[in-house]
């Protein structure tokens, strides 16, 4: 963990120490360390306490955004097959935003001391302590933040019928994916498919970090050529 002349100190805060490392940086925050205690990331108790939430927050704040958004399309007349449709298509769009936020967002490259910072906030915190179960899903706060440019967004593209139910699948799709990637970590899921996806996201925190982006599907890996090999072909070769 030195890197030029800097030592990070995993007893204290780490936030503010992780952009002292550099062009290093890279490296050891993909480095994991596999335990279920996160580390401390501020002095401040209140800047700790608000990093931190349990899982079942997610579904219990936005899932009645969720029924808002599906009353307001019915009572703009929308039979419950359009609005299944609509909700749908919002799901799909989420998936392509949680692959591109993933890809190019998250696993951008830093070196400068902000940048560093910024990035362990948002993503770099995760590869170093992927089992830390309490920063696990997004901060309700942030979430609230950014649904409002979201709606903004969704109401300029679509019409004003169209808007809460696009919405409402789009934010039905963003609490599918915090959940399951809750999930993914910590659930010890028995059937194929949640076995299968399990290990391909793990895979791309263990094994190959710079493919594999997607988390509550392989659709988009696949359509963009990041799909990692699985272990046995790469054996064969």
């Amino acid at each position: 963990m030195v890197a030029q002349g800097f030592t990070v100190d995993l007893n204290k805060p780490l936030v503010f120490q992780v952009g002292h490392l550099g062009e290093a940086y890279q490296e050891w925050v993909h480095q994991p360390i596999v335990s279920k205690e996160g580390p401390r990331f501020f002095e401040s108790d209140f800047w700790e306490f608000l990093t931190k939430n349990e899982w079942w927050v997610i579904p219990l704040i936005w899932l009645p955004v969720v029924c808002w958004s599906i009353s307001l399309s019915v009572r703009m007349g929308h039979t419950p097959l359009h609005i299944a449709l609509m909700m749908v298509f919002g799901i799909l769009i989420w998936t392509l935003i949680e692959y591109t936020l993933h890809r190019f967002l998250f696993h951008i490259k830093t070196k400068s001391y902000w940048g560093n910072t910024i990035h362990y906030l948002l993503h770099g915190c995760h590869h170093k302590h992927p089992m830390d179960g309490l920063r696990l899903v997004f901060p309700p706060a942030a979430t609230a933040v950014l649904c409002v440019p979201f709606w903004n967004l969704v109401k300029l593209v679509f019409t004003p019928s169209l808007t809460p139910a696009m919405f409402g699948g789009g934010l039905l799709g963003y609490v599918m994916y915090d959940v399951t990637h809750y999930y993914l970590h910590h659930g010890q899921p028995t059937s194929e498919i949640p076995r299968n996806l399990k290990k391909y996201h793990l895979n791309h925190h263990f094994r190959i970090q710079n493919k594999g982006f997607g988390i509550t599907s392989s659709l988009w890996d696949k359509v963009f050529g990041t799909l990692p090999q699985s272990k046995a072909a790469g054996k064969s070769k």
